[in-house]
């Protein structure tokens, strides 16, 4: 845990007592905070109470006394409609700020140079988190993973000399963090998403754009630039004087990083050289993996890894589980687990990664259906499809792509393991990736990718993959 000194003998309002809510009152608590926490769902005031927190319904409270309210990221800070607390923070003149805001002003007050990296964007925040949490491990840095990706951040260990805090950061969260400054910043991409909570996309963008704009002096603000934002966000803050290294698995670049067919390559001026190989690595499978691993390289090399424990450390890396997680091989099948695979725009980056694919999708349908993956019909030798969308598909895939109705993932398993072994291909993969969300037959897509995980381990034949 990290002991929020910061506000040491001063009272703090925290509304929102998920896991980092109640693990931001324990660290204002242990760093001397007086906490006042609160919450809509009367079970988490039940649980904080008995973790001996006062809790009070903040409406009911005169404001005057509190010096911050801290808000879990969950709960609307702009849009559609700030939160109640929200307003009555702003009507005291009351800061409203998040759970990294603490880390930050921990990190300032007691290890400012201390490592920290902090990763966003719309799409593969999570693995590249995951994979320069794993390359600094194999470097052998005392490496702390968390926000976003899982573990609250005030429950890692506090920032000292030689310890490095790798975050992946919500636009949500970095609403509530006004003085982010991390040493190696991160922005992916940007593309349209939780425009209920931001308004517009532009100001989506923004948001994402601080965490990069924040990065301390002499640090590094590492930007993908295939899309308008990253490439206008990477221009303003090179003329602000940052120190920006651009990313672009589409396109060549005079300065910044690329790739080269499977090779992640360095360009400055003209002059270009190989960093690290990305060949045969199937957990960085796809060109969005691609993406994740130039970050996740410019990253390392920021920090002072050299070249030969990157590249060691890519081939080392098992990837996330239920985002192309390579489960087992049958001979010659592959099959992979992407049940995280949610919508039509996620499944699109798994069946653009593979040749020879046995489908399997369907789950409580979102709106647009699977017509956007047209182009990749042709890879596709038969869909079995499941859930309450399983209709909806066939209609799409009618005269198009064989398919049939299997209803269950146990049905589905073992008929495309059994038509991907007798289809003599060369590699075939049976691949989930529903395009669905999960809620029709499973509570959530972890509990429906480890279903289908143990369906295939379960096979006769199967040799997991290490």
């Amino acid at each position: 845990m990290i002991p929020v000194t910061s506000f040491a003998g001063q009272s703090v309002a925290v509304f929102g007592l998920g896991g980092s809510g109640l693990a931001s009152c324990h660290a204002l608590r242990a760093g001397g905070a007086e906490v006042i926490a609160c919450d809509d769902n009367l079970d988490r005031m039940v649980e904080a109470a008995q973790a001996n927190f006062i809790t009070a319904d903040l409406r009911n409270l005169s404001w005057a006394n509190f010096d911050a309210l801290v808000l879990t990221p969950g709960v609307p800070l702009t849009h559609p409609a700030p939160h109640w607390s929200v307003l009555k923070a702003r009507e005291a003149g009351v800061e409203v700020i998040g759970d990294v805001e603490l880390f930050c002003r921990e990190r300032r007050l007691h290890a400012p140079t201390a490592p920290f990296v902090a990763i966003t964007g719309t799409n593969g925040k999570s693995t590249t988190t995951a994979l320069i949490a794993h390359l600094m491990c194999e470097a052998g840095y005392d490496t702390q993973m968390g926000g976003n990706i899982g573990t609250a951040i005030l429950s890692l260990e506090p920032p000292r000399a030689g310890r490095v805090h790798v975050i992946e950061m919500s636009s949500y969260q970095i609403d509530l963090t006004p003085s982010l400054d991390p040493s190696v910043g991160i922005l992916l991409n940007v593309t349209e998403d939780h425009i209920d909570r931001h308004g517009t996309i532009e100001h989506y963008a923004a948001v994402k754009e601080r965490l990069v704009a924040g990065v301390q002096d002499g640090g590094s603000a590492i930007i993908g630039v295939d899309d308008g934002f990253g490439r206008d966000a990477a221009d303003r803050l090179e003329r602000a004087g940052k120190q920006v290294v651009r990313i672009s698995v589409k396109q060549p670049l005079a300065s910044g990083i690329t790739m080269d067919h499977e090779t992640i390559v360095r360009a400055d001026g003209g002059a270009s050289h190989a960093i690290a190989k990305l060949g045969g690595i199937g957990s960085l499978r796809g060109l969005h993996n691609a993406q994740n691993a130039a970050a996740a390289a410019a990253a390392a090399l920021a920090l002072g890894v050299s070249a030969d424990v990157l590249q060691k450390g890519l081939r080392s890396f098992p990837g996330l589980a239920h985002r192309m997680e390579q489960v087992g091989r049958q001979g010659a099948t592959l099959f992979v687990n992407d049940s995280k695979g949610t919508n039509a725009d996620a499944t699109a980056k798994a069946l653009s990664s593979f040749g020879e694919i046995f489908w399997i999708a369907g789950g409580k349908p979102k709106t647009g259906g699977i017509e956007s993956l047209a182009e990749y019909f042709p890879r596709i030798r038969k869909a079995y499809l499941i859930g309450e969308a399983a209709q909806e598909f066939a209609a799409t895939l009618d005269g198009r792509v064989d398919y049939e109705i299997s209803e269950t993932l146990e049905n589905a398993v073992p008929a495309a393991a059994r038509d991907a072994a007798v289809s003599g291909l060369p590699e075939p993969v049976v691949l989930l990736s529903p395009a669905c969300a999960s809620f029709d037959q499973f509570r959530n897509f972890e509990i429906r990718g480890t279903r289908f995980r143990n369906l295939v381990t379960a096979l006769d034949g199967v040799v997991p993959v290490v």
